[in-house]
């Protein structure tokens, strides 16, 4: 029985950043998500290694 790797996507990428951040800080992941989304516009030039 092979396992397949599973593609890491940039949604999977920012829902784990936020997860691991409202952790620490104690807000809703869902809204630490919505601020991740409203920075990316900020850094257009920029990705994430994936």
């Amino acid at each position: 029985m092979k396992h397949e790797k599973k593609k890491v996507t940039q949604k999977m990428i920012y829902r784990a950043v936020a997860s691991s951040t409202a952790i620490e800080t104690r807000e809703s992941v869902d809204l630490i998500e919505q601020k991740l989304q409203a920075n990316k516009s900020k850094y257009r030039s920029l990705s994430l290694a994936v």
